[in-house]
């Protein structure tokens, strides 16, 4: 029996697609902050792009809920993978994870995914920015160089609320003494009475990043954090002269995609689903497994063509972000504006997210 299972894990990998996943680990990084350690019910290895997230399929009460989180380990140790997460007030995921999660419990995810991750983006020389607990995807591309013995020059510059709130600090410590490559600042916006602090203190400027990265000219940009911490990093590149085209965020919360015209087109599809609409200059969306065909509008999606014969197609954002509305097209053309939550490899399989995807002729999915 054991030389199956080790011949199970060695000869399957991991794919995007609808995961149970059991949890093995629950670790403690700061007050609010906990890191969640899974492998898959079916023995595969973990491979994915460091900087990819997953999305959890949860039941909430009595409500169905989908949440994104980027993975923070390495595919370098591919036989779990975690994710970190920060307890928000008022967060209804990030509250009932910390609260309800344990070792042994299987939870359903989909993915991995995601366009910010440094296999699709290779530098020699980067400039890693990260804010709170925006410094996971960060993490997982630092731990692969590392782990790898990558030749690149890592300067890593983290802002954390307060020294205490510092996530992997030791880790990263132990980064920065062991490694020649590997430049670590750290800045902390207060320190409280009690607290030994001998680091930056405030908030990241323009000054302060001339004295840590004085080539970040130079550098690739990865930044991730707050909204608010990646507008200023933008506003503050721009202003010095940073060629934005070396400029890379997360994109969680802020999609390429208007999220207002999309949020607009869905809830005007759902406004005209109860009307019986039947004219040869509609397009045709046919769901092959249900059986079910409905002709719709120009500009509605298929995850609206779903809804309207009564068929629900999982999704997570609605943005085409997190992959969960995966659907495989057999036929027709549509345009669709997804925001990295679709592989190359699943585009040359035929595969579609339903949520952002417009038929442009008469269209059939496996459904």
């Amino acid at each position: 029996m054991t030389e199956n299972f080790l011949t199970d894990v060695n000869t399957q990998s991991w794919a995007n697609g609808r995961h149970e996943v059991q949890c093995v680990n629950v670790i403690y990084e700061t007050s609010d902050v906990y890191t969640f350690c899974f492998k898959s019910t079916a023995p595969v290895m973990h491979f994915y792009k460091p900087g990819q997230f997953v999305t959890f399929e949860l039941e909430i009460g009595s409500n169905q809920v989908f949440r994104s989180y980027t993975i923070s380990s390495s595919p370098s140790v591919p036989y779990s993978f975690s994710v970190t997460i920060k307890r928000i007030p008022g967060g209804e995921v990030s509250n009932w994870m910390h609260d309800n999660v344990k070792v042994g419990d299987i939870l359903v995810i989909h993915g991995p995914t995601g366009n910010f991750n440094c296999f699709d983006i290779v530098s020699e020389k980067v400039l890693m920015l990260s804010g709170g607990v925006g410094i996971t995807p960060i993490m997982s591309m630092v731990r692969w160089w590392n782990d790898t013995s990558a030749a690149v020059d890592i300067n890593f510059i983290h802002s954390a609320r307060t020294p205490r709130d510092i996530i992997y600090y030791r880790e990263l410590k132990m980064m920065d003494a062991r490694l020649d490559n590997f430049n670590l600042n750290i800045i902390c916006q207060r320190y409280e009475n009690g607290e030994s602090w001998n680091g930056y203190s405030g908030f990241l400027d323009i000054e302060k990043l001339r004295i840590m990265a004085p080539d970040f000219l130079q550098r690739t940009v990865f930044c991730c954090g707050p909204a608010v911490y990646m507008e200023a990093v933008r506003n503050m590149l721009q202003e010095a002269g940073f060629d934005m085209a070396n400029y890379h965020e997360e994109s969680f919360g802020m999609p390429p995609v208007a999220v207002e015209a999309i949020q607009d087109a869905q809830q005007q599809a759902e406004d005209n689903a109860a009307i019986d609409i039947d004219t040869d200059d509609l397009l045709n969306v046919e769901f092959l497994e249900t059986g079910k065909s409905i002709k719709i509008q120009p500009g509605q999606t298929i995850h609206t063509a779903a809804a309207m014969v009564g068929l629900h197609i999982p999704k997570g954002c609605g943005m085409g972000m997190c992959g969960t509305c995966l659907v495989k097209k057999t036929k027709g053309d549509v345009e669709m504006a997804h925001n990295g939550g679709i592989t190359d490899e699943d585009l040359e399989d035929g595969y579609v997210l339903s949520c952002c995807s417009v038929p442009l002729t008469d269209v059939a999915v496996e459904y």
